[in-house]
C-alpha cells in the first residue's frame, strides 16, 4: 500500500516535524529525530540536481537515507520551501513510500488516455496518487514523472489551486462523473482543469485523468469573425481562491494582462486604487486632482525592450498627475483611445514618471480603460502597441472594455469577499479568549485554526472558566454555518455559558438552559429567510466539563459534540464514555452528565469536528493519528497541540478547528481541611478555633482574622437558616484561600439591607466586603456557600 512520508526542516537544517509515514519508511520515532540535524539521516551526499540554495523554492532528487536498522535506503525526495506571512521559512519534504513502480494502475486505461489526449495530462489512481504524467505535464510543472509518481497533488504543487482540484478529483472518484475546477494549477497551464474518471469494463472508477489546456497562442482562442470579443478568452468573473485578498487581486489583474498580450496589445498594465474605507469602493477622484494607484499586473511582448517579468505585477505605487489620461479616465469613468501624438498624451509623457513606459517602449497607440463594477471605480487598465504598426481601433476598444468589465467584476467580488471575511475574523477573534485565566487545577493550551474556504469563518469556540472551590470548567462548541451571523451567535452562546457557569449549574442543567436559549434565538430570528435557523444556532454542538482537583474527578456532558479523549499517565489513550446528547436547539430532549476519575497528570483533549474531517483521510485514520499524537510524550502542552495539528492536517482545513488540551493537577490532602459540625450555635466558636489552628499550620496567620470572621458568618447562617448536616471546609491554593460551608437546605441566601434596630441581616454584607468573591452552588442535596480570599493582595 502506498503512503506518504513527510518531514519539515527549519532554515538551520534541524528537523521540526516527522510524520507517521516517515516513521514507517525509515523506522525512526519522531522523538528520536525531531530537534536534531536532518543531515544525520543522510547515508551519503544527495545526487543531482544538487543542494537547494536558499533562494530556490523547490528541490527534487534521489537521496540515500539511513534506516534505523543501519541500512541505506535510496528515495526520490521532493522539497518545497514555505515562507509563511507570520513566521520563519522552512522546508516541507515529501516522499511516496514505498516507491510505486509503473505497474501501478490499469496500464491500458493509462495508455488510451495518453494516446487520445493532445494536452498536458496526468493520471491519478483512486487514492488520488499520481500514476502517470506525460511530457507536456512534466514541462508544465517542471518536475519529472519519477519524482511525482505516488504523490498526491497537494504534495506535488502545494497551494489553494491544488486543494480545490483535489476536492473535485475526489468527487469525480465518488460520483463517476467528470468534474471541472475553475482554477489554474500552474503558470504554464490554463483553466478550467478537467477531471475525467477512467472506468473499467464493470463501470468502476479506477483512476482520474487530469487535463489542463496549455497556455499557448495556438490553443487559446477560437475566433468568430462576427463577434470580436470571441477572439480572446476573457478572464473569468470568478476570482481564484487564495488565502488573502491581495493574492486574489493580483491573480485576477494578471489574467487580464495575460489574455490581452500579444493578441490585443503589445503592453498591458493594470493599476488599482488602494482599498477604500467602505467595502463597495464607491467614488473616483475628483476632476483636477491627482491620484495614487499601485501596479497589480504588467505584461509585454518579448521584443528585446525593457520587458517586465511575465505573470507578475511589480507592486509599485504611482502618483498620477492631475489631467493625465489615467486620472481623467477614473474621474469620468469612460474609456479613451489615444494616438501617441495627442497633446494630452504628449504632456503626460513629458511630465509624469508614471508614463515612462511610453517612451521606453516607443508606444504608438494607447487605450486607457477604467475598471468599473457598478458604481465602483477600482482602477485603470493601460493598453499600448509598439511592436505592430497598426493603431488601436474602435473594435479594439470595445474588446478591451469587455475584458476589463469582467476583470472589474472579479476584483469587486474579491474585495467584498475579503471585507466580509476580515470583518468576520475580527469579530470572532474579539469574542474568543485572548489570554487564559489564572487557575491552579489544570495546565491548558489551546489552538484555533480558521477555515481556508470562501464560506468564511465559522462559529467554533473554546473557553476556560474558573469556578469555586478551585474547580475549573472547560468548554468547546461549534455553531453551524459560517460568516458574521455564526460568529455573533457564537459570542452570545459563549456569554451565556459563562453566565450559567458562574452560578455553578451542573453540567447537564447548563446544557438544558443553553438549549432553551438557542430555541429563543431561533425564534427571534423568525422565518424571514432560509438561514434563520442556522443563524439562531439550531444544530450547535457543545461539550462542557468541570474538573475538581480536590477529588480529581471530572464531570462532563455534551450536546451532539465529539467525545473528549483522555491520556492517562501510563500512556493509554481512550475516549471518555459521555452520552452524546442531542445538538442544541431541538428542545425537550434530556442531557446526561457523567463523572470520570482522572489521575494527576492526565491529558484531556477537547476539539471540534473540523479536526477529524480533513479531506485526505477517513475518520478512522484521523482517530488513529490523533491518539498516536496524544500518546507520544512531550515537554509542553503547546507541543502536543502543534503535533496533533501537524499529524492530522496536511493543508489548511475546510472547517474551523478549535483544540483545547489540558493536563490535570491535584490539590493534595495537606491543602484541604474539613470539619463536620453539629447544628448548634455553640459550635461557631469551636469552628473559629479550628480554623485559626489550621491557618497557623499552613503559615497563614496574617489571614486568620478575616477568615475567622467569614467562617463565623457562614457557619452561623447554615445553623440558623439551613438544615443539618453542616460541613465546613478550607481549601488553600497558592494565592487564594476558600472557606465554604455546606448544609442540606436548598434555600439560596441573599444579601438584604438591615435597618438600624434589626438584630440580623448584616452577615452576608460583611462576607461580601471581606471576601474577594463569594457565591452559592447547589449540589444534588443541599447547597454550599463559599467565600474566596486573595493571599497576595493588600
Amino acid at each position: 500500500m502506498t503512503y506518504t512520508a513527510t518531514a519539515t526542516i527549519d532554515q538551520g537544517g534541524v528537523l521540526t516535524g516527522w510524520s507517521d509515514g516517515a516513521r514507517r519508511l525509515l523506522g525512526h520515532e519522531a522523538s528520536s529525530v525531531v530537534g536534531r540535524p536532518a543531515a544525520e539521516l543522510l547515508a551519503d551526499a544527495p545526487r543531482s540536481p544538487g543542494r537547494a540554495p536558499a533562494e530556490r523554492q523547490r528541490w527534487h532528487g534521489t537521496v540515500a537515507l539511513r534506516h534505523r536498522d543501519g541500512r541505506s535506503v535510496e528515495l526520490p525526495l521532493l522539497a518545497h520551501r514555505r515562507t509563511p506571512a507570520d513566521g520563519p521559512a522552512d522546508w516541507l519534504v515529501v516522499c511516496a513510500a514505498p516507491p510505486d513502480p509503473r505497474q501501478t494502475g490499469d496500464v491500458p486505461l493509462v495508455e488510451w488516455a495518453f494516446a487520445q489526449s493532445p494536452l498536458p495530462l496526468a493520471v491519478f489512481d483512486s487514492d488520488l496518487r499520481l500514476v502517470r504524467a506525460n511530457q507536456r505535464m512534466e514541462r508544465a510543472v517542471t518536475l519529472p514523472e519519477t519524482t511525482m509518481r505516488g504523490l498526491s497533488l497537494p504534495h506535488i504543487a502545494p497551494g489553494a489551486a491544488s486543494d480545490e482540484i483535489g476536492r473535485q478529483m475526489q468527487l469525480a472518484v465518488q460520483t463517476g462523473e467528470p468534474r471541472e475546477a475553475a482554477v489554474r494549477l500552474g503558470p504554464e497551464l490554463g483553466r478550467p482543469t478537467v477531471l475525467t474518471p477512467l472506468k473499467d469494463a464493470a463501470g468502476r472508477v479506477r483512476a482520474v485523468c487530469l487535463t489542463a489546456p496549455r497556455r499557448t497562442q495556438d490553443s487559446a482562442a477560437r475566433p468568430r469573425p462576427q463577434d470580436p470579443a470571441s477572439r480572446i478568452a476573457a478572464p473569468s468573473a470568478e476570482p481564484v481562491a487564495q488565502d488573502g485578498a491581495g493574492a486574489d487581486f493580483t491573480r485576477t489583474a494578471q489574467e487580464l494582462a495575460d489574455v490581452a498580450v500579444p493578441r490585443l496589445a503589445d503592453f498591458v498594465a493594470v493599476d488599482l486604487l488602494d482599498s477604500p474605507m467602505d467595502p463597495d469602493g464607491t467614488g473616483g477622484p475628483a476632476p483636477g486632482s491627482a491620484v495614487v494607484l499601485h501596479r497589480a499586473a504588467v505584461r509585454a511582448v518579448p521584443d528585446g525592450g525593457p520587458v517586465p517579468t511575465p505573470g507578475a505585477g511589480d507592486g509599485t505605487t504611482t502618483a498620477y498627475q492631475a489631467g493625465s489620461p489615467p486620472v481623467e479616465c477614473l474621474a469620468t469613468g469612460s474609456s479613451v483611445l489615444y494616438d501617441i501624438t495627442d497633446p494630452a498624451v504628449a504632456a503626460w509623457t513629458e511630465t509624469d514618471p508614471g508614463a515612462a513606459w511610453l517612451r521606453a517602449y516607443g508606444t504608438r497607440s494607447l487605450m486607457v480603460v477604467p475598471l468599473v463594477a457598478g458604481d465602483s471605480r477600482l482602477g485603470v487598465a493601460l493598453f499600448g502597441r509598439h511592436a505592430r504598426p497598426e493603431p488601436f481601433g474602435p473594435e479594439d476598444l470595445r474588446l478591451a472594455e469587455e475584458l476589463t468589465a469582467r476583470t472589474a467584476a472579479a476584483l469587486h467580488k474579491a474585495r467584498r469577499t475579503s471585507w466580509a471575511r476580515t470583518t468576520t475574523m475580527a469579530l470572532q477573534r474579539s469574542l474568543l479568549p485572548h489570554t487564559l485565566p489564572e487557575q491552579a487545577a489544570l495546565e491548558v493550551a489551546t489552538r484555533y485554526l480558521p477555515a481556508a474556504t470562501r464560506a468564511g469563518v465559522g462559529g467554533d469556540w473554546f473557553d476556560v472558566i474558573p469556578l469555586s472551590a478551585a474547580r475549573v470548567a472547560l468548554v468547546v462548541g461549534d455553531v453551524v454555518g459560517h460568516g458574521i451571523r455564526a460568529s455573533a451567535t457564537m459570542g452570545r452562546l459563549r456569554t451565556a455559558v459563562r453566565t450559567l457557569a458562574d452560578v455553578d449549574l451542573p453540567a447537564d442543567e447548563l446544557l438544558t438552559h443553553l438549549d432553551d436559549l438557542v430555541l429563543r434565538l431561533a425564534a427571534d430570528e423568525g422565518s424571514a429567510g432560509p438561514d434563520s435557523e442556522t443563524a439562531g444556532g439550531i444544530g450547535t454542538t457543545c461539550l462542557y466539563a468541570v474538573y475538581d482537583p480536590v477529588v480529581r474527578r471530572c464531570t462532563l456532558a455534551r450536546a451532539g459534540h465529539p467525545p473528549p479523549a483522555v491520556v492517562t499517565p501510563d500512556g493509554a489513550v481512550r475516549f471518555l464514555d459521555v452520552p452524546a446528547g442531542p445538538p442544541l436547539g431541538l428542545g425537550g430532549l434530556p442531557f446526561e452528565a457523567v463523572e470520570a476519575e482522572l489521575p494527576e497528570g492526565s491529558l484531556l483533549a477537547l476539539y471540534t469536528d473540523g479536526l477529524l474531517e480533513a479531506r485526505d483521510h477517513d475518520i478512522d485514520e484521523a482517530l488513529d493519528k490523533m491518539f498516536a499524537a496524544l500518546a507520544r510524550p512531550a515537554t509542553t502542552l503547546d507541543s502536543v497541540c502543534d503535533r496533533v495539528l501537524a499529524d492530522l492536517l496536511s493543508h489548511r482545513p475546510d472547517d474551523d478547528i478549535a483544540l483545547l488540551i489540558a493536563r490535570t493537577r491535584a490539590l493534595h490532602e495537606d491543602r484541604v481541611a474539613s470539619w463536620d459540625l453539629d447544628s448548634d450555635p455553640a459550635v461557631v466558636a469551636r469552628a473559629r478555633r479550628d480554623v485559626s489552628d489550621q491557618l497557623a499550620a499552613w503559615g497563614l496567620d496574617d489571614a486568620a482574622f478575616v477568615t475567622e470572621l467569614l467562617v463565623s458568618e457562614l457557619v452561623t447562617n447554615a445553623i440558623r437558616y439551613g438544615r443539618p448536616p453542616v460541613r465546613l471546609r478550607l481549601i488553600h491554593q497558592d494565592s487564594t484561600l476558600v472557606s465554604e460551608v455546606h448544609d442540606a437546605s436548598g434555600t439560596t441566601p441573599h444579601m438584604r439591607r438591615a435597618r438600624v434596630f434589626d438584630e440580623g441581616g448584616r452577615g452576608l454584607l460583611l462576607v461580601a466586603q471581606l471576601a474577594e468573591r463569594w457565591g452559592t452552588r447547589h449540589d444534588r442535596v443541599g447547597k454550599t456557600v463559599w467565600a474566596e480570599q486573595s493571599l497576595t493582595g493588600p
